[in-house]
């Protein structure tokens, strides 16, 4: 998997470096109400949340944005024209689908080069690799073929999140939630097909070793509603040290599982 390096990008880099040297004044702090930067260790800028459909995501990165005054992207899945006919048919509108994302999630994540001088965290709901999982699990192999000489001419330069929020959850969980919000492209959408899709994230994330990566048990947590559960989520993504692949399971104890993987 080809993973763009943000250097390669004149300005991105010596901009946020920049912001990283030069001290607010006073008066411009925040409240230590609101962790700083630096409860990161000084070097989370770019934090991405990915898991299943219907696991949180959204709604995650939206209250990590809200709480840390962070910049907020969200993928703009409802532009997609095909997903309410994948849904209701997926081997014929597969394709179709798989690649309004593709070129959709390329557009948007050439948009986060773009520096930010308002906020120093970057928050999105989705990784560029996402697509992959998709792709390899919907696709026929003739499709699969095109698919990859597209993406392989285009995910260069692609942004590497310095931390990603890997949420799991059981497929019992993620229909019940995705039946609560009552989408209606989402009706469509089958147990088995979220067991399957769940299957890929575990498969992909397993192996992933791109960028630093907390994986959150998250089936029987509740952060939307209920301000412990966020409150203790909250503590696991702001830890210091760290190690590249950590495992919070809120059901064993009140802390976090380090795992080799």
């Amino acid at each position: 998997m080809i993973i763009g390096c943000p250097v390669s990008v004149n300005g991105y880099l010596f901009e946020f470096s920049e912001m990283k040297e030069k001290p607010l004044a006073k008066d411009q702090q925040k409240s230590t109400e609101t962790p700083q930067k630096e409860q990161f260790g000084g070097d989370i800028r770019y934090i991405a949340i990915e898991g299943v459909i219907g696991v949180g995501k959204t709604s995650l990165a939206s209250m990590l944005g809200e709480y840390f005054s962070a910049r907020v992207v969200l993928e703009r899945f409802e532009e997609n024209p095909f997903l309410e006919r994948f849904y209701e048919d997926p081997e014929h509108y597969a394709f179709q689908t798989q690649m309004s994302f593709l070129l959709s999630r390329y557009k948007q994540q050439q948009e986060l080069f773009q520096a930010d001088l308002f906020h120093n965290i970057l928050i999105t709901d989705y990784i560029f690799e996402k697509d992959k999982i998709f792709a390899y699990l919907n696709l026929q192999d003739d499709e699969l073929k095109l698919y990859e000489t597209v993406v392989g001419a285009i995910e260069k330069n692609i942004l590497t999140p310095d931390l990603i929020i890997y949420l799991q959850s059981s497929t019992e969980r993620l229909m019940e939630n995705i039946k609560k919000r009552a989408r209606p492209y989402e009706k469509h959408i089958t147990a088995e097909y979220l067991k399957d899709l769940n299957e890929a994230y575990n498969y992909f994330f397993f192996r992933y070793r791109q960028a630093p990566l907390l994986i959150v048990n998250a089936t029987e947590i509740d952060f939307v509603n209920r301000a412990e559960d966020f409150n203790e989520l909250l503590k696991e993504i702001t830890r210091q040290n760290r190690s590249p692949v950590e495992y919070y399971n809120p059901l064993k104890k009140k802390g976090t599982q380090k795992e080799d993987m």
